[in-house]
C-alpha cells in the first residue's frame, strides 16, 4: 500500500493523488501525473483528450483531504465528503502525460467541517482554481 493509499480512502481507478510534496497547518502542495491510460480520456475527447474539469476539482480535494490526514488533524477515523464548490474557474487544458501541481489552503478545520481552497498548475501555468467544503464523518458511524 502507497503512502496515498494509507491516507485516503480512494482506489484506481478513481485515486488522483500521486505525492505530497509539502504538507503544513496552512498550505498543502501535491503531484498527480494524468497518463494517457486514464479511463476518461477515450470518452473525453477520443479526437482531442483532455481531463475534465470535475476531475481536477476532485484531484485537488483528494490532494487537500490527504494533507490534513496527514496531519493527523481529525483523527484516524475522519473521512470527508464533498459539500459544495464554487469559484470553480479552469484556465487551461491538461492534457495526457501532464504533471499538475496542486497548491491547496486550508481555510477551516473544524470536527465537522473541512474548507480548502486551492490551485492546480501545469509548470507555471494556472491550469484551475476552486474552493471547496467537506462534510467530515466518522468511520465508525457509517
Amino acid at each position: 500500500m502507497s503512502d496515498i493509499e494509507r491516507l485516503l480512502p480512494h482506489r484506481t481507478p478513481f485515486l488522483f493523488v500521486d505525492e505530497l510534496l509539502e504538507v503544513s497547518d496552512e498550505k498543502i502542495v501535491g503531484t498527480r501525473t494524468y497518463t494517457d491510460k486514464e479511463f476518461f480520456f477515450p470518452g473525453h475527447f477520443p479526437e482531442y483528450p483532455v481531463v475534465p474539469g470535475v476531475i481536477l476539482v476532485e484531484t485537488m480535494a483528494q490532494c487537500g483531504g490527504a494533507g490534513v490526514n496527514k496531519l493527523g488533524l481529525l483523527g484516524d477515523d475522519a473521512l470527508f465528503f464533498l459539500a459544495t464548490i464554487e469559484k470553480a474557474k479552469f484556465r487551461r487544458q491538461v492534457r495526457p502525460n501532464e504533471t499538475v501541481r496542486m497548491e491547496i489552503s486550508n481555510d477551516r478545520i473544524s470536527a465537522r467541517v473541512l474548507k480548502q481552497s486551492g490551485k492546480c498548475f501545469v509548470g507555471d501555468e494556472l491550469a484551475a482554481e476552486a474552493s471547496w467544503m467537506c462534510m467530515v464523518g466518522d468511520k465508525a458511524q457509517l
